[in-house]
């Protein structure tokens, strides 16, 4: 799935690295720098992929995924906001469903930096009856570093609902979530739980009391993928397990064994924005071999 994102045609050569191209009914920015490659779908300002020189890629994608207009996009991260899960229509908000616009670019010798930006429309209004400007940049190169910022003043619930590429997932450690956690498999009920995650089936926790950093350690690829977060006040760790996997039409069967999201987050406490400080979230990707 991730090579052919760079295999597409080239629509408009936007600068020497970065270029505009069409996934199906999706337009999508495509970054071919010597240090990185990446993909950013307009819809949803979706971070498709990226792949630093030398590296296998980071982001899982779903070959089932659709590339419609208006349909959420099933891998790479997803921007959850202004809420999340079924706290409103559709799922996790609309900024993921919604079309963005490449509102600046730079380039250097590291890398690329790409901004993206989405403001209040009569259609977003019919949803959330709130004006603002919502704003992801993206600085992608050795490392990824993702902020999410939302103008206006209102509260929000937000998370970067991140799919991580694994080896299996049978053998992948998460390190850093810490013990309290709120169980969305079970009710939804609080638990606390020592040590590091493993995975067993279905799983889908709310970690209301993280450390800064958490770590996937994948002993089939032979990386530790460091995810630092910035202004959250949870981790989601979610795999959907096998059952739920073969039930999901945009998911292979066996999808959950080869992805894992750990998701910087804002979903026990909301934002508060107002028009002299928006809100902020982030956060910072690097491997560690």
């Amino acid at each position: 799935m991730t090579e052919q994102l760079f295999s597409l045609p080239v629509v408009n050569q936007i600068s020497t690295p970065i270029s505009q191209r069409q996934i199906d009914e999706l337009p999508v920015i495509v970054v071919s720098h010597p240090k990185v490659k990446a993909a950013v779908a307009l819809q949803g300002a979706h971070l498709l992929s990226w792949q630093p020189e030398g590296q296998a890629p980071v982001l899982w994608m779903s070959s089932a995924s659709a590339f419609k207009d208006g349909v959420a996009i099933r891998g790479g991260i997803p921007i959850c906001w202004p809420w999340f899960g079924p706290a409103g229509k559709p799922s996790h908000g609309f900024a993921r469903n919604f079309p963005w616009a490449l509102t600046d670019h730079k380039e250097s010798d590291d890398g690329v930096v790409l901004t993206f930006t989405l403001k209040s429309s009569p259609e977003s209004l019919e949803l959330w009856p709130h004006e603002f400007v919502l704003t992801a940049r993206f600085t992608l190169g050795d490392t990824c570093h993702i902020e999410l910022e939302s103008a206006g003043n209102f509260e929000a619930n937000s998370a970067l609902h991140t799919y991580f590429n694994i080896g299996d997932i049978a053998d992948v450690t998460v390190k850093g979530l810490g013990a309290s956690f709120i169980d969305k498999v079970d009710g939804a009920k609080l638990k606390e739980e020592s040590g590091d995650l493993t995975f067993t089936g279905q799983t889908d926790r709310i970690y209301t009391q993280p450390q800064a950093t958490s770590e996937i350690v994948d002993p089939v690829l032979k990386r530790t993928l460091i995810v630092a977060h910035e202004n959250n006040a949870d981790v989601v760790a979610w795999n959907p397990g096998s059952a739920l996997s073969v039930s999901m039409a945009d998911m292979p069967d066996d999808g959950y064994k080869t992805m894992v999201c750990v998701e910087t987050a804002q979903v026990s406490h909301k934002h508060i924005s107002t028009a002299a400080v928006p809100a902020r979230l982030a956060v910072t990707f690097s491997i560690r071999k």
